[in-house]
């Protein structure tokens, strides 16, 4: 991803050198630095670099820096707060579940955007995006459907939309 600006010749390959320094970066946390095992890594992280260009293209996404950060600091809030709730459900027996799916409408088109807010939602306590139906509307699993669920992923939407550069 790339934060603003034209688009240079070379910005694809300043992609794929930044994805296979991530690569290599998690290659060498999770198998620890040995002289003797660098050309494997190497070749893990052109493999994967490889892959992700393959699976995930490159594409021009303007995020916002100050939006980024209050975005960040909402979710940390909203999380604290359905953490909470969400265990006040479930230790209160006087509490009934009324779990459930709930079908929301994604406004966002791009498969990497709408990925990425799918994961952001998981996160969420209370929440988990399952899928899809025939229509392409998430269906989002959730402990008590009788909450405005889609009227917070809404809001949340709004507030990834504006990380994004999507006014």
């Amino acid at each position: 991803m790339r934060t603003g600006g034209d688009k240079g010749v070379g910005w694809p390959m300043r992609i794929a050198v930044g994805r296979a320094a991530l690569f290599l970066a998690f290659w060498l946390m999770s198998a620890g630095y040995s002289p003797a095992d660098l050309p494997v890594g190497l070749f893990a992280a052109a493999a994967a670099t490889w892959a992700s260009l393959k699976l995930l293209p490159p594409t021009t996404v303007r995020l916002r820096l100050p939006r980024l950060v209050m975005f960040s600091l909402h979710f940390f809030r909203q999380s604290v707060i359905s953490g909470m709730d969400v265990a006040r459900i479930a230790c209160d027996p006087r509490l009934p579940l009324r779990a459930g799916f709930v079908v929301y409408r994604c406004r966002l088109q791009s498969p990497g955007e709408r990925g990425a807010f799918c994961a952001l939602s998981s996160l969420l306590p209370g929440t988990l995006p399952t899928g899809t139906n025939q229509d392409g509307d998430l269906l989002i699993h959730c402990l008590d459907v009788t909450r405005p669920v889609a009227a917070n992923l809404a809001v949340e939407e709004t507030l990834f939309n504006k990380v994004l550069g999507h006014d």
